[in-house]
């Protein structure tokens, strides 16, 4: 079987990469109302489409679950850098909408950062840190509008 490769170098920016730190691998089989299961078996998952009544999760709330943790781990490395200690109950509540408009569909984020007992002067400096710094706010970054909220 021959493999065509298609590459997208329209309209992007190549970013020189020095080194891969992990790859995750996941098959989709029958779309939104399909299943997702990842190369080394510990992801296996239903999907169904938002608003159905099956069982399964559906994209946004993998993305929505994916940014959360990263964001967690980005806040995790800035406040250690800073010398800033986080709450051990912080959390981050993501909504991903799956919206549309005239052009078509498209994505929108809600990120509600979560740092009790934290001052409002350092959760700020922790979560632009992190904004910064985590690959899914980089990789939506002028792509899709982000709100952010931080509650102290």
């Amino acid at each position: 079987m021959e493999l065509n490769t298609i590459q997208e170098v329209e309209n992007t920016t190549v970013i020189n990469i020095s080194k891969v730190l992990y790859s995750g691998n996941v098959i989709v089989t029958g779309g939104r109302n399909g299943e997702a299961k990842s190369s080394d078996g510990k992801l296996d998952i239903e999907l169904t489409s938002p608003g159905s009544k099956g069982n399964g999760t559906n994209p946004e709330q993998l993305l929505a679950a994916g940014w959360s943790a990263c964001f967690i781990g980005a806040m995790h490395l800035g406040a250690s850098k800073t010398g800033i200690t986080l709450p051990q109950d912080l959390s981050v509540n993501t909504s991903v909408d799956l919206a549309t408009n005239d052009d078509g569909f498209f994505l929108q984020a809600h990120l509600q950062i979560l740092l009790p007992g934290l001052a409002i002067d350092e959760a700020r400096k922790v979560v632009e840190t992190a904004h910064a710094t985590c690959p899914y706010s980089k990789a939506t970054r002028g792509n899709i509008n982000v709100k952010i909220d931080v509650v102290v």
